[in-house]
């Protein structure tokens, strides 16, 4: 029996990918990015990393003009995404507390979409509706429904892109049912390629990190080698770059399952972005764990992760 789920699992992972493929005709996003000097200022941060070893900014509260951005980005009429994954257990209660914290604070004064996907048990719950915001949903029915919750966001994910979400924003964003806005998450994380600094391990040193170790994986990470772990809880970035990640993490399992390797979603996002440097990396702030009071270098907590005990 696990067999044939593992074999489900590898062709139904394969139509997906070859859809992908397919679907490669959509526009990519013609939104011309500000330069850097004009709107992030690191050196008014001396007390964290304000930037990669590629000169890509780390965004810090204090580090960046809000100001200078939005009038930037009101002038290019954008429309923006925010897909939610939300089944199993408790979804429903963490999926109303997102909504209601996205609706006052994600992106406000800009078009907004919320692509809400749903296991057949749950109801998006009776919430009003700022200004410029819509929400779509999307049932995710339960014999599309791999072992692992993380493949089935992506698959998800890819799927809804090509069908659905391609051409309508012009950037898009995947989020965890389990967080919760607090404070202003603003046009300062708009950009090609935004990865999301792991809270925790921000701290540490990069010789614990927990990469993928093991050489035939398509994980692997080599002992030495690596700068920062990150999360997948917050990623975003155009559409076709979601796609494009959503692509690699897919071949990366295709390659594990037939050498009976299994690894975890976040070591496979920790190796694309190894491989393809993102242009943009947010900081511990838009992550934060609830559980834990943030140190002095976390000034603002913008995104906090729910405690799963909280219900």
């Amino acid at each position: 029996e696990t067999m044939n789920s593992k074999r489900k699992m590898l062709l139904s992972i394969l139509c997906l990918s070859s859809l992908v493929l397919l679907e490669r005709y959509f526009r990519k996003s013609q939104v011309e990015e500000l330069q850097l000097s004009n709107w992030f200022n690191p050196r008014k941060r001396p007390d964290v990393i304000t930037a990669t070893n590629c000169l890509a900014p780390i965004v810090w509260e204090g580090t960046f003009s809000r100001q200078v951005l939005e009038k930037h980005y009101r002038k290019k009429n954008l429309t923006l995404g925010l897909a939610v994954f939300a089944i199993g257990r408790f979804s429903d209660q963490y999926l109303e507390l997102l909504l209601r914290s996205v609706d006052k604070y994600f992106m406000t004064g800009y078009r907004v979409v919320f692509y809400i996907m749903l296991d057949t048990l749950l109801r998006l719950p009776q919430l009003e509706r700022g200004p410029l915001r819509q929400f779509r949903v999307f049932t995710v029915t339960e014999d599309s429904w791999p072992d692992d919750v993380h493949m089935m966001r992506m698959k998800s994910l890819g799927k809804h892109i090509v069908q659905d979400i391609q051409g309508e924003v012009d950037f898009l964003f995947s989020m965890t049912v389990t967080q919760i806005l607090q404070n202003d998450v603003g046009v300062e994380v708009l950009g090609t390629s935004v990865a999301q600094l792991h809270a925790w391990w921000y701290f540490k040193n990069p010789g614990s990190f927990p990469y993928e170790r093991r050489p035939k994986s398509a994980a692997c990470i080599p002992f030495g080698q690596g700068d920062f772990y990150y999360d997948g809880a917050f990623v975003g970035r155009t559409p076709l770059e979601i796609l494009n990640l959503v692509e690699e993490y897919l071949k990366s399992v295709i390659h594990d399952l037939k050498l009976g390797l299994n690894s975890t979603y976040e070591k496979y996002l920790n190796k694309y972005f190894f491989l393809r440097k993102p242009t943009k990396l947010l900081s511990p702030e838009y992550n934060w764990d609830a559980e834990f009071y943030p140190p002095p270098q976390v000034q603002y907590v913008k995104v906090a992760q729910q405690s799963k005990r909280r219900f």
